[in-house]
């Protein structure tokens, strides 16, 4: 039953996160701010003379490091205030002034990269062997001297930094065109009214028991993309050209190259994932053959594919009984892990119910200074337990990584970030299907796994193809018109739905909605996530000896190392065939389990 929303004041404290671990009032905020402004007003001293001599060195990573912590601080409270109550004017204002904060350490800080990268790196070597203390910045300092090849000279990175603008413009102009201009026009709803179809709404219908208003929904939401396909294919064309002569200028050999360089991403883990999700295909289309079956269809299209196939289960879960659930899922994780997650609840990491002007969605977030917080809008479904576990995930990879590793070490890379947060997703599947207490629990349980790969390790493997794709036909000079995005889109969706689904040719337009397409080579991530993942848990839940403290190892590394030799320490070679093939194995036994229960 969905919980009736409140303004901020009626919700008790129990129930809403302390921010007191980053500052006790507003005040103390202040004092910081004004303490931030005043060292940042300083701190050009160090330009020109950072690698004259050890000590200068030590300085100025200290005063630098120091302002972005301090920052970092600032700017977390400022905007998790705003979050509780977006119309709340005041946090607004707080929003305004941190964030002009922030331009002003950028600038006033600006010059040290460049000023280290034109430096030779044997000296920074020859500077740590004789001051010691330089030591804990050894990883910092080896990352930043990584991208010396591409580093253009001082004037060349200004202009460069100039054309941001510029650059950005494709993404702006597509999300103001999706989100703002767009209008799709009206759908008749399952209760014979009319309804406005948008983005936001679009998942809603399609994935309605009633076949009809899928259709609508699917053809309406398609024709709306199909009218501006020229648009958005010049701003898509647009990304791409902007990625491309970012990484010929930085001298990358590919923008491919350029996106994974900064985890020091090897191309062959994207070529990797894509060839194995492809040599595996089959097990997709045995899902999709599922579907079809379980429905009912004489003909599965697109606009069937989302619809559920189990009965949705009615029955509600009180935030206690959430905690209970997770705890429970998330025992196999050892004693050590469960005091630590016990903190979140003890301590006011979350903040759970909806009110009044609260921000949509969940979040893991927080600072180095203080413990990981969650934002949630808590309904009592089990997807928001669900999601729950999910941040979870999140918050305890941060609050290890926090606690075990310098500041400057801390924070690990996207390509990881996923992986805990799956991982409790996961136990928790694991722990609902074996306590299931009718067959119908347990089949909505199986059907949230196959729904999971399904969207990450598939769909995103297939973006991850089409984005691959469009940037070699560039490469080879090809122009990215509206006919040749929707003939290359239109492909993929044939070959990953499979002889099973009827393909409509609607869905040749999809590439215009999607806005990872404007974050180079993003996307990938998630199905390497699920994927790495899938191997922890199975290794976890087998007793695979050392499994658990190889894993809550991982979570203590932060940025340590590289993320490709950070998941080893799980016991994940992410780089191999067999880290892949693992998930499709999963998924595949997933929907072997569904068949057998739901044939009972």
């Amino acid at each position: 039953m969905p919980i009736q929303e409140k303004t901020r004041d009626e919700i008790k404290d129990y129930y809403k996160w302390n921010l007191n671990s980053i500052y006790d009032n507003d005040q103390n905020w202040y004092t910081e701010y004004e303490e931030v402004k005043k060292k940042v007003s300083g701190f050009p001293k160090y330009k020109g003379i950072i690698l004259d001599s050890p000590g200068n060195l030590l300085k100025t990573l200290k005063d630098f490091l120091w302002l972005e912590r301090k920052l970092s601080k600032l700017y977390v409270y400022a905007y998790m205030r705003s979050d509780e109550d977006t119309g709340n004017t005041y946090y607004q204002k707080l929003k305004g002034e941190v964030d002009n904060l922030n331009v002003l350490v950028s600038e006033a800080t600006s010059f040290v990269v460049p000023e280290l990268i034109k430096g030779d790196y044997s000296k920074v070597l020859k500077y740590i062997d004789q001051l010691p203390d330089l030591i804990k910045y050894k990883r910092m300092l080896e990352d930043i001297y990584r991208f010396k090849r591409y580093t253009l000279s001082e004037n060349e990175e200004k202009m460069l930094s100039k054309l941001t603008k510029i650059f950005d413009n494709p993404v702006d102009t597509a999300s103001l065109l999706r989100n703002s201009d767009l209008v799709f026009g009206t759908i008749t709803d399952e209760n014979n009214n009319l309804v406005e179809l948008t983005n936001s709404n679009y998942s809603k219908y399609i994935e309605s028991q009633n076949r009809e208003v899928r259709k609508q929904a699917f053809m309406t939401l398609y024709k709306g993309y199909e009218s501006v396909k020229n648009t958005l294919s010049k701003t898509l064309s647009g990304e791409v050209d902007a990625n491309q002569t970012i990484a010929d200028i930085r001298g990358f050999n590919s923008a491919l190259e350029m996106a994974l360089f900064d985890g020091n991403i090897d191309n062959s883990i994207y070529y990797n994932l894509i060839e194995v999700v492809n040599k595996n295909l089959k097990v997709l289309h045995k899902y999709y053959q599922l579907k079809k079956e379980v429905l009912n269809v004489d003909e599965l299209t697109l606009y069937d594919v989302h619809v559920p196939i189990v009965k949705e289960i009615t029955e509600t879960y009180d935030f206690s009984e959430a905690k209970k659930l997770i705890i429970n899922a998330l025992e196999v994780l050892g004693d050590d892990y469960i005091t630590d997650l016990n903190k979140a609840f003890a301590e006011n990491w979350i903040d759970i119910y909806p009110n009044v002007g609260k921000r949509s969605g969940a979040y893991s977030w927080g600072c180095y200074d203080s413990h990981p917080y969650i934002l949630l809008n808590y309904q009592e479904r089990f997807s928001d337990v669900s999601t729950l576990a999910h941040e979870l995930g999140h918050s305890m990879h941060s609050y290890y990584s926090r606690v075990h590793n310098e500041y400057q070490d801390s924070h690990y890379k996207i390509f990881v970030a996923e992986v805990a947060s799956i991982v409790n997703e996961l136990l928790l599947y694991q722990y609902m299907i074996e306590n299931a207490n009718t067959d119908n629990e347990k089949l909505n349980m199986l059907n949230n796994m196959l729904e999971l790969f399904k969207s990450t390790l598939f769909r995103q493997t297939m973006f991850a193809e089409f984005e691959l794709e469009i940037y070699n036909r560039v490469s080879n000079n090809e122009i990215l018109t509206h006919e040749l995005l929707s003939s290359i889109y239109y492909n993929l969706n044939k070959k990953y739905f499979g002889e099973n689904v009827l393909v409509n040719d609607e869905i040749k337009y999809e590439w215009a909605r999607i806005p990872h397409f404007y974050m180079n080579f993003y996307v990938y991530q998630y199905a390497t996530g699920l994927a790495a993942a899938c191997s922890i848990v199975n290794d976890i839940l087998s007793k695979k000896p050392g499994a658990v403290k190889n894993y809550l190892e991982f979570l203590k590394t932060g940025n340590r190392d590289y993320p490709v030799e950070l998941l080893k320490i799980a016991g994940i070679d992410i780089s191999k065939p067999s880290a892949i093939e693992n998930a499709v194995k999963l998924f595949d036994n997933t929907i072997y389990q569904f068949i057998k229960l739901s044939r009972k």
